[in-house]
């Protein structure tokens, strides 16, 4: 089933090959067994953790169009979907804007070091100021974990020992093996199904995939 920009159905679990709008042809040596769970990997979930439906997001927090389903979208599927338990979300690196995206990540994971990753995950989109404009900067990073309340001598030792920065490039790695090209991509997973939507597609392309998947 193909629906709008780019909505591919498959099986969790069989060999997932090469998906984009215009190539649907599997390449064999670029072939990876696609499951929740490794996609996963210890991430921060936000909603009910035992949620029918997982949406992992693959994002660049300089990504204009993650911020525009972040602004919109993500808002909707929260109200209607996260907060009542029946879907949880998770959000998985893919810093293509270079340095600074990789920073602002890093930056989320020191936060998260102390409970709040998800408040400075919405902190860096509330404050998105463009694709390589320059507002990502250390200095920056910092006054965000102040106005969220973080212990600032945590957070700036975590940022200065860069604790965190191999993840993000791993997380970096991991999205380019099992084929994500571009921000946002989401791949959406409910029982043995997972859809794969890429960029700020509007709320009801999304309903459209819950109601597939079973959600109410």
């Amino acid at each position: 089933m193909k629906i709008y920009f780019l909505l591919i159905p498959a099986t969790i679990g069989i060999l997932f090959g090469i998906i984009l709008a215009t190539n649907l042809e599997e390449t064999s040596n670029e072939l990876m067994v696609l499951n929740k769970e490794n996609l996963l990997n210890g991430s921060t979930i936000l909603g009910n953790p035992n949620a029918k439906i997982t949406i992992i997001e693959f994002g660049d927090y300089q990504c204009t169009f993650c911020y525009k389903f972040h602004d919109d979208t993500m808002e909707k599927i929260y109200e209607k979907y996260v907060k009542k338990g029946e879907i949880n979300f998770v959000y998985r690196d893919f810093p293509l804007n270079g340095a600074a995206s990789i920073l602002a990540s890093e930056a989320s994971y020191c936060a998260q070091n102390q409970d709040k990753f998800w408040e400075y995950h919405d902190m860096l989109y509330k404050n998105w100021a463009g694709e390589n404009t320059g507002w990502i900067t250390n200095s920056v990073l910092q006054v965000f974990a102040r106005d969220l309340g973080l212990n600032l001598e945590e957070f700036d030792s975590c940022m200065n020992n860069s604790i965190f920065h191999q993840k993000v490039l791993d997380n970096e790695q991991f999205a380019m093996k099992i084929n994500i090209d571009a921000t946002p991509s989401l791949l959406i997973f409910g029982g043995n199904d997972v859809y794969r939507i890429v960029g700020a597609q509007p709320f009801e392309k999304f309903e459209e995939v819950f109601q597939e998947l079973g959600s109410s």
